[in-house]
C-alpha cells in the first residue's frame, strides 16, 4: 500500500519570467522557473510534509529534463510522471502587459504537455489515494481534457475527495461552448472547488462572492472558496461537506510581496492539506491556506516561494492576519 494520500493530475511546464521590469514585449532576457499550476500544488503538498503523487507529462527535451529533476528534488512521487519521445514540453511567458497587470502566454499546441492519456491512473492507486485534485488548464485540449474528466469521474467513484481550479484562459479555448460544456462537467464532478470572482465570469453571471458561491454550490461541489489576492479569500460549505455547514472569511496576512505566480496553487494545497490531511473546520483550514499562499509570494517563481510546515505554523501562531 502507498504511503501518498493526495494525487494531483496535471502540467508541469516551465515558466519564463522577464529579468526586468516593464512589459514582457520589451524584455531582452528571460529566466527560467519551473512552474504549471497542478505542479506547483504537488510541490507545495510535498514542501509541507505530503509528497502527492503527481499525473504529468514532459516531453523528452531540456525543459522536460529540469522540470523531471525539479520534481524529484522536491520528492513529488514519480509513479505517473511521463516521458513522451515524440513532443516537446509547454511553457509559458508570465510577465506584465501594458497595463501593468500580469499575463500569461502560452505555448501548448501539440505539446507532450496535454498529451495525457485516459486510464493512465489505475483504479488500485484511486482505491488508496483520499483526495483527488486537478486544475482546468489541461481541459483545454485532447486529449488532456478526456483523460482528466475520465480521472476525476473515477476518483469520485472510488471515495476520493475530488477538488478542481478552475484556473480559466479563454485565450487558450477556440469554442466558448466547448470551455463552458466542459467547466459544468468538471464542477459537477467535483465536491471542493477554489476559484475567485472573475474566473468563472464565462459561466456565472453574478455581482458579488456571495451570488458565485451560491451559483457554484448549485453545480454540485460542497464546498468552495473564493480568494480575493492581497485581501484575503472566503469559503462556503454545504451540509454536505465533513465540514459543514460552514461559512467563513479571513482577511489574509502582511508578507513582503515580491510576485504572485503560483499563490493560488500555494492556497490549494493549503487546503487540501487542512481540509484532507489535517482535518480541521473550514475557518481553520481558511486561516492555514492563506498562509501558505500568502508565503508563496515572497519570491519569484511559482515554486520558489513555497513554505514548509513551520514556515507556516510561525505565521498562523505570530496571527499577522484578521
Amino acid at each position: 500500500m502507498n504511503d501518498s494520500r493526495v494525487l494531483v493530475a496535471g502540467e508541469a511546464l516551465i515558466d519564463l519570467f522577464p529579468t526586468s521590469e516593464g512589459p514582457i514585449a520589451e524584455a531582452e532576457t528571460l529566466k527560467r522557473e519551473a512552474g504549471g499550476a497542478p505542479a506547483n500544488v504537488a510541490v507545495a503538498l510535498s514542501r509541507l510534509g505530503h509528497p502527492p503523487f503527481l499525473w504529468t507529462r514532459l516531453g523528452d527535451d531540456p525543459f522536460g529534463e529540469h522540470l523531471a529533476s525539479v520534481l524529484t528534488a522536491e520528492d513529488v512521487r514519480e509513479d505517473f510522471l511521463e516521458r513522451d519521445d515524440d513532443r516537446k514540453t509547454a511553457h509559458t511567458l508570465v510577465g506584465e502587459d501594458e497595463t501593468g497587470d500580469q499575463s500569461f502566454t502560452f505555448f501548448a499546441d501539440e505539446t507532450a504537455t496535454f498529451a495525457m492519456e485516459p486510464d493512465t491512473v489505475d483504479d488500485e492507486t484511486l482505491a488508496e489515494v483520499e483526495w483527488v485534485h486537478a486544475g482546468g488548464v489541461s481541459l483545454f485540449t485532447e486529449p488532456a481534457r478526456t483523460a482528466t474528466l475520465d480521472l476525476l469521474e473515477r476518483a469520485n467513484e472510488h471515495g476520493c475527495t475530488v477538488s478542481f481550479d478552475p484556473n480559466t484562459r479563454p485565450d487558450l479555448w477556440p469554442d466558448e461552448t466547448v470551455l463552458v460544456e466542459t467547466l459544468e462537467r468538471a464542477l459537477g464532478i467535483a465536491d471542493v472547488v477554489k476559484t475567485d470572482q472573475e474566473d468563472l465570469s464565462v459561466l456565472v453571471e453574478a455581482a458579488d462572492e456571495d451570488a458565485v458561491a451560491e451559483a457554484v454550490l448549485d453545480m454540485g461541489p460542497h464546498t468552495v472558496l473564493l480568494t480575493r489576492g492581497g485581501e484575503g479569500a472566503m469559503a462556503r460549505a454545504t451540509a454536505d461537506a465533513p465540514w459543514g455547514p460552514a461559512e467563513a472569511e479571513f482577511k489574509g496576512y502582511d508578507v513582503d510581496v515580491v510576485e504572485t505566480t503560483g499563490a493560488g496553487d500555494a492556497f490549494v494545497a493549503g487546503t487540501i492539506t487542512a481540509l484532507g490531511l489535517q482535518q480541521v473546520g473550514l475557518a481553520e483550514a481558511l486561516r492555514y491556506a492563506s498562509a501558505v499562499g500568502g508565503l508563496a509570494t515572497t519570491a519569484t517563481g511559482a515554486m520558489a516561494g513555497l513554505p514548509t510546515a513551520a514556515d507556516v505554523e510561525a505565521l498562523v501562531a505570530g496571527d499577522h492576519g484578521e
